[in-house]
């Protein structure tokens, strides 16, 4: 069962990159290597900060050894994902208060949860976090200083120091928790501390050559930013307090209905098993590391202005590993059939429902691996509660089959950048492209050619990639031109309703357009 799911995984990896976070971080890498720039982070032609630099340094040697594909931007991410699948495993074996069933049911849990596979292919920093996070904890309760504080490190140079939040509240909580808080001030944690930080310099000097010793650059609207103050406070406490450069809004309650979905088809469970440890702790043995990091982070995450769904993926190899328990050694089997069986009956439903409302282009390879994931389902030769675990693992196979092989390539038509370079690509073989008015960090990605960005369009013949809106303004000034290519052009990553049904997405849909301005 895990070689499956890995595999559904690995579905995800040629799927075209999302816009826009996704495609910007793709091009940010790719910039890395055209330049041979390893230092500056660079989006649309200038300085950007943002995230720190360890995804783009992963991505950039994949660009090096396998070109600027899809495949090569979502490898390195998957990799340390099934790290996480690994470390998983081994954390669960190691605590000494799990079996081995309860180990690899961990894994096959961690897996199956429906966003750590959309991440797999919307690709972000969360899958570098999740296996990095697990990692340290495992590496730091095994008392191996060195890997701990250096898988910290690489995580703090994933997402910035708030990713030591999990690390730090795993050790924290188990050790005050069983009474063992003296513990916390042994001299090894120093150690751990002094490392980590040596361990991050080259992100610090990164951030120091391309900011803080460049006073005069212009970020943010003002001169003066420091890089090092940024990755410190503002990209983190700034954001949790809402007082830095990037605002946003929160909403306490927002990730308690949104585990409901993300974690599916174990988070009925999840809940039961979290709301089960505290009314039996003390009653068993029972370990605090998992819910000390599940917990300490779930509840800054609701507390943080700065909320989106993916953002809880880094929890997921904890909250694999206490659903797993509760599962395995304590589930009612009558009640454990029950409530998977109608979330089997939503899946597919769902899949039904889906495929009949938005009518995507059929692949053969999809369709023929979908019939035999039904057919293994049916027939899983097991009985009770493992019968039932399984077959839900086989549901979430079959479920994500049909989104990354039948779903998200249609959607992904109406994905205009992309759809425009890979046009680019074919016809008009390496001649530079302008953007007017609009913007395409997939194109940019995407295209094997110069990409130029106009205010004004030049004189001369140029190719041009607009909206009607800039077209139509082009035509009026007295320029002429000549319409290549009309794309179909929605954002992507935030499907609707209207867009879904396939009667009403033509309604839904803006149109980009590939022009040749001033032909001879």
């Amino acid at each position: 069962m895990v070689g499956l799911l890995v595999f559904v995984h690995m579905t995800g990896l040629p799927v075209t990159i999302m816009e826009p976070d996704g495609a910007l971080y793709a091009g940010i890498a790719k910039h890395m290597v055209q330049h041979h720039d390893y230092l500056n982070l660079v989006a649309d032609g200038r300085d950007w900060l943002d995230k720190p630099h360890f995804p783009f340094w992963m991505a950039a040697l994949s660009y090096l050894l396998f070109g600027f594909t899809s495949f090569a931007y979502k490898l390195p991410a998957f990799l340390f994902l099934m790290m996480g699948a690994v470390y998983t495993y081994r954390f669960a074996k190691a605590l000494n208060v799990y079996n081995e069933r309860v180990a690899r049911w961990s894994v096959c849990i961690f897996l199956s949860a429906e966003h750590l596979v959309i991440s797999s292919t919307d690709v972000r920093a969360e899958p570098y976090l999740t296996g990095l996070i697990i990692a340290s904890v495992y590496h730091l309760y095994k008392r191996q200083l060195l890997p701990g504080a250096l898988f910290a490190a690489c995580a703090v140079m994933t997402k910035g120091p708030f990713a030591l939040v999990p690390i730090g509240f795993a050790i924290i909580g188990d050790h005050v928790f069983t009474g063992r808080w003296k513990q916390l001030f042994h001299w090894h944690w120093l150690v751990t501390a002094l490392l980590i930080l040596v361990f991050i310099s080259p992100e610090l000097y990164a951030l120091y050559q391309q900011f803080d010793a460049h006073p005069e650059k212009v970020v943010f609207g003002q001169t003066g930013v420091s890089g090092i103050r940024f990755f410190f406070w503002d990209s983190q406490f700034g954001r949790f307090m809402n007082s830095g450069p990037i605002k946003g809004h929160g909403d306490p309650s927002f990730f308690l209905h949104t585990v409901l979905w993300a974690f599916l088809p174990w988070s009925i469970f999840l809940y039961v098993a979290i709301v089960q440890f505290f009314r039996r702790r003390g009653k068993s043995a029972v370990e605090y590391y998992c819910i000390s990091a599940a917990l300490s982070t779930f509840l800054l995450f609701s507390l943080s202005k700065f909320q989106l769904p993916h953002y809880l993926n880094i929890i997921f190899p904890f909250f694999a590993i206490l659903t797993a328990k509760y599962i395995v050694d304590d589930v009612p089997e009558r009640a454990f059939r029950i409530t998977q069986h109608i979330l089997m009956g939503i899946m597919g439903i769902a899949i039904v429902g889906l495929w009949a409302l938005y009518r995507p282009e059929i692949h053969l390879w999809a369709v023929i691996l979908i019939m035999i994931g039904i057919a293994a389902f049916i027939w899983l030769p097991l009985q009770g509660t493992a019968r039932v675990f399984f077959r839900t693992c086989m549901a979430g196979v079959i479920l994500n089959i049909f989104l990354n092989g039948l779903f998200y390539p249609d959607v992904l038509r109406y994905q205009s950048g992309s759809t425009a370079a890979f046009y680019a690509n074919k016809e008009l073989k390496g001649a530079a492209v302008g953007f007017y008015g609009v913007n395409s960090y997939a194109m940019e990605y995407y295209l094997d050619a110069p990409l130029l960005r106009y205010d004004t369009v030049p004189a001369g013949p140029s190719i041009v990639f607009t909206s009607a809106e800039h077209r139509d303004s082009l035509v009026a000034g007295g320029r002429r031109i000549k319409e290549l290519k009309t794309f179909s052009q929605f954002p992507v990553t935030r499907l609707d309703l209207k867009f879904v049904n396939f009667f009403s997405r033509e309604s839904s849909l803006d149109k980009r357009f590939l022009i040749l301005v001033d032909p001879f």
